[in-house]
């Protein structure tokens, strides 16, 4: 492996660090700011997290308020476990034997999150929708069909590391 190759991979797993790390305290941030609003201050919903307003859906109803932040708890976590998943990998990837089994189940399970990830996010885009037709003002797009389309591709990735895998195993029984 080359040493700008080495470089990069370094910076991409410090940058998945630093993803996760975010995530994490975004959802934290999140669930907190809901408490506060649901218990302490009503006012809270005016900047739940980076200046997000939900007051007005707070008013309207705070079911909906409920649901549309516990989505975007769920979102961020989900985002946060995929982030975490992936530097799980950076800790177990040998380059000496790239194709091993337990990489190989962690990048199925990551499609596996990233297919739930972007079913959750479906669900949110209706709930917005039809919160939308209500006359309420709420985040439209949850990026549903990006996270459906990377499920897609690490599921084809994970078939062929699994493949690679058992072609590995073959070649050491034969050597």
């Amino acid at each position: 492996m080359e040493a700008k190759d080495k470089f990069i991979l370094n910076t991409v797993h410090v940058v998945f660090w630093v993803i996760f790390i975010g995530l994490c305290i975004k959802s934290m941030a999140l669930l907190i700011a809901l408490l506060v609003s649901l218990f302490v201050n009503p006012e809270g919903a005016r900047n739940l997290y980076s200046e997000l307003d939900l007051y007005t859906l707070y008013q309207l109803d705070t079911r909906h308020y409920v649901s549309v932040v516990s989505f975007m708890i769920a979102l961020s976590g989900l985002k946060a476990y995929i982030a975490y998943l992936v530097i799980k990998i950076f800790s177990r990837f040998d380059f000496t034997r790239p194709f091993d089994a337990n990489v190989s189940l962690l990048i199925t399970e990551i499609s596996h999150v990233a297919l739930r990830t972007g079913v959750v996010a479906l669900v949110a885009n209706g709930y917005s929708d039809w919160l939308i037709k209500k006359g309420v003002a709420v985040q439209q797009d949850w990026g549903s069909s990006e996270f459906l389309f990377l499920a897609g591709v690490l599921f084809i990735v994970a078939q062929v590391f699994k493949r690679g895998v058992e072609f590995q195993a073959e070649n050491e029984l034969t050597v």
